[in-house]
């Protein structure tokens, strides 16, 4: 069953719903004073580092073929 972490807007009490999408839906109608909480769940800026520097080690040809790929017009690809 999915789970929605929400927040009250003016306590900023936080909850997880645990319930189905068309519940959620009554629930979020009946309870104006809560939100969906954006931030719960955001991934940490340190692992997405992490990810790269095990891509440079795991395989080093890597930035030669993202390099090339950042030559193309339009491209937005950045070597790690």
């Amino acid at each position: 069953m999915p789970t929605y972490p929400v927040i009250n807007l003016e306590t900023k009490e936080k909850k997880t719903l645990s319930m189905t999408m068309r519940e959620y839906t009554e629930w979020r109608e009946e309870n104006p004073g809560w939100d969906k909480d954006w931030a719960a769940g955001v991934a940490n800026c340190g692992e997405v580092g992490e990810v790269y520097d095990k891509l440079k080690k795991s395989h080093p040809g890597w930035n030669d073929v993202l390099r090339r790929a950042s030559r193309m017009p339009g491209s937005n690809v950045n070597p790690v």
